[in-house]
């Protein structure tokens, strides 16, 4: 009786420690595999791995927005599958995620893509510069540096004046870790892409190149922010070339200042010496003065036939502009907003 009850006991003992390693090996392998890592707002969560960051300081940024099951069993895993570095690079990870998926994507570098952007406001090569290194992990130095190059730019059939071209505004997904030549190299494929045979055929029936084209296009959006009005405008300014009158374009002489809140240009500010001053010289200004957007571009390759020279602001204040093809009807309306201008004491 006694030796049934001892063999009993120790059956009774072998199967609670089965169950018990059962259970431990079941919880390790739902941490491992499935979720040792659960978001407390139930929503996916983005983080920047930057150079020299330990594994405990990404580890510490990922559980302010992630419950942690067990820190014991997620040491355990780390050892095992030896993880002591992160791969530098943006993450973007699940609401659930297991020790395994985790350690594998930040020990191999398998980065989520990032969502590079900016629009036709960027003006200058330093602002460009400024607006991309501020979403890569890049210093804005190595972008301006090759924008400012003759010979880098010259790859892309491109020249310092219109290095701008390359950068169509638009929304891109790349690597956070995208190094300098290879972001030139990516939005050359784009410029590529964007400038296909038939708008270089029609850029050059209009005995445009596809930079003097982005540099029509930029001066178009900077009369107007009313799109419907790009095709109009881009119609007066190629009359204007093609009669080799001067553009007369004030943005140019906005950008040519350098002083973007400009709201009115002066006479003075027309007599500014600069190959950007319109007034002063004939044609086009060396390059675009701002990123013109792919559609202003569409719609300067698209221009209607029309035998505008003048357009001035609508002294009604509405924010479109009256278009004119004499100079007479051109100066009526140049002194109403003149007047309107004065009595709004805009200067």
């Amino acid at each position: 009786m006694e030796k049934t009850r001892t063999k009993y006991i120790c059956l009774l003992s072998a199967a609670a420690v089965v169950l018990a390693l059962a259970i431990w090996f079941g919880e390790q392998y739902y941490r491992y595999r499935w979720c040792n890592f659960v978001s407390r707002d139930g929503e996916k969560h983005g983080y920047y791995v930057r150079p020299g960051m330990s594994v405990d300081s990404v580890i510490a940024a990922i559980e302010a927005d992630y419950a942690l099951g067990s820190s014991l069993d997620w040491r355990l895993h780390s050892r095992y599958l030896h993880f002591y570095t992160c791969q530098v690079g943006f993450y973007r990870l699940p609401a659930r995620i297991g020790d395994k998926e985790l350690i594998r994507r930040l020990m191999l570098g398998q980065q989520t893509p990032v969502r590079l952007s900016w629009t036709h406001q960027v003006r200058t090569r330093e602002q460009l510069s400024s607006r991309l290194s501020k979403q890569l992990l890049m210093d804005s130095v190595a972008i301006a540096e090759r924008l400012d190059s003759a010979e880098y730019m010259a790859a892309y059939g491109l020249k310092r004046e219109t290095a701008v071209c390359l950068f169509l505004p638009d929304t891109y997904e790349v690597w956070w870790t995208l190094t300098p030549d290879q972001l030139f190299e990516r939005m050359g494929r784009e410029y590529r892409r964007f400038w296909n045979e038939e708008r270089l055929h029609r850029a050059d029936s209009m005995h445009l190149t596809p930079t003097e084209v982005a540099t029509l296009a930029s001066i178009v959006e900077s009369e107007t922010n009313r799109q419907q009005e790009y095709p109009l405008i881009a119609s007066l300014y190629l009359n204007r070339l093609h009669r080799r009158m001067p553009l007369q374009a004030c943005p140019t002489v906005i950008f040519a200042v350098g002083d973007f809140s400009m709201r009115r240009v002066l006479k003075r500010h027309l007599r500014i010496e600069s190959p950007y001053n319109t007034y002063r010289n004939i044609g086009l200004p060396p390059g675009p003065i701002r990123c013109a957007r792919k559609t202003t571009m569409d719609a300067v390759l698209q221009a209607p036939k029309t035998d505008y020279l003048y357009m001035c602001a609508n002294p009604d204040w509405s924010g479109t502009h009256v278009f004119s093809s004499s100079y007479s009807n051109h100066a009526a309306t140049a002194r109403a907003y003149q007047r309107e201008l004065n009595k709004r004491k805009i200067r």
